[in-house]
């Protein structure tokens, strides 16, 4: 039984075991990427934590303070308030000590009140960023566990999706291989750029939406353990929608479809889009239209890049038949002359 993976060529016919040991092989190399991966993000739990939080943290503490209710928002601008107090505490006691100069007595109560005030404006800590909480006893082990294990999918994916292709390319043809292989190296390029997309874009304005709904009814406190999954769900699945134009490249280069049959059916695409947005992580109105925007966009620009394709392979063709007709044109002059 072999135990190495290595290039099968289309025409070769392997055995049902020979399937599965070479499944069994790519399944492995998955585990173990995951395992390694997940130590790592686990050793680095702060990073990651921090990483999936700032968004939460940039858009918290917009509100005026007069006009927020949430707890945490009202703690916070209590103890700046209270910090300014004290600042301002000391600098009028220091005024008043070094105005009293002819009265020891009163100099020295306003030096120890600027002392003390000074002291209590330096300890005050500052506004800490807004975090997600924990409830349970165990939240917090189990919230990192599973927050370094979301982490570690979402940077092994394309290893996993690599795998997939490469357990399933033997199945194609040479022709349909030379359209597959070049497809497969956009596959990472692509993740990565819809999860950047999706961290900088559309996370933020949906933490910002959801959060700030109707938050004058609720004390809002937010759940690491939900808050994490959602966070990195919404990456993951933004850099899987990122790979619409490896799909559409891949079924216009192999014929089943044509990009005039996709600019043809363009309404249908878009409704598929827009349900498919709406059913993903946040359901609210700003995640969707942040999603169908750019996946709309990869739609128009896969079906334009996949006819300057055809068109390329079209004067490709013409070029090899107009070879062709020339060298039996040759030929058949050769012939004649021989004659």
């Amino acid at each position: 039984m072999a135990t190495r993976l290595k290039p099968i060529a289309h025409e070769e016919r392997l055995s049902l075991v020979e399937h599965l040991d070479e499944l069994r092989s790519r399944v492995i190399i998955c585990v173990v990427a995951l395992v390694v991966v997940g130590g790592v993000c686990l050793w680095q739990e702060d990073f990651i934590l921090d990483t999936i939080n700032q968004p939460l943290a940039d858009v918290a503490n917009k509100k005026p303070c007069d006009q927020t209710r949430d707890p945490l928002e009202q703690a916070d601008c209590q103890q700046a308030a209270q910090k300014r107090v004290n600042e301002q505490i000391a600098a009028t006691a220091r005024s008043l000590a070094t105005s009293a100069r002819d009265e020891p007595s009163l100099r020295a109560q306003a030096e120890e009140l600027a002392r003390v005030a000074g002291a209590a404006a330096a300890s005050t800590p500052p506004i800490s960023p807004k975090r997600p909480v924990t409830l349970g006893v165990g939240e917090p082990l189990t919230a990192t566990l599973i927050a370094a294990g979301y982490a570690a999918l979402l940077l092994t994916l394309p290893l996993l999706l690599y795998q997939f292709y490469a357990f399933v390319l033997p199945a194609f043809s040479p022709t349909e291989r030379q359209v597959a292989v070049p497809l497969m190296v956009m596959v990472p390029f692509l993740f990565y750029a819809g999860v950047v997309f999706a961290y900088f874009v559309v996370l933020p304005a949906a933490v910002d939406f959801l959060q700030n709904f109707n938050d004058d009814n609720y004390d809002v406190l937010l759940q690491a353990r939900d808050y994490n999954k959602f966070a990195i769900m919404v990456m993951g699945v933004m850099g899987l929608l990122f790979q619409l134009p490896v799909a559409i490249l891949a079924v216009t280069r192999m014929g089943i479809i044509t990009p005039a049959q996709l600019r043809k059916h363009r309404r249908y695409a878009i409704l598929i889009i827009a349900v498919l947005a709406a059913l993903l992580p946040g359901g609210d109105p700003v995640t969707m239209l942040l999603m169908m925007f750019p996946i709309l966009f990869l739609y128009e620009g896969s079906i334009l890049l996949a006819s300057l394709m055809d068109r390329r392979a079209e004067r490709a063709r013409a070029r090899e038949e107009a070879a062709d007709a020339a060298e039996s044109d040759t030929e058949l002059t050769h012939y004649d002359s021989d004659d």
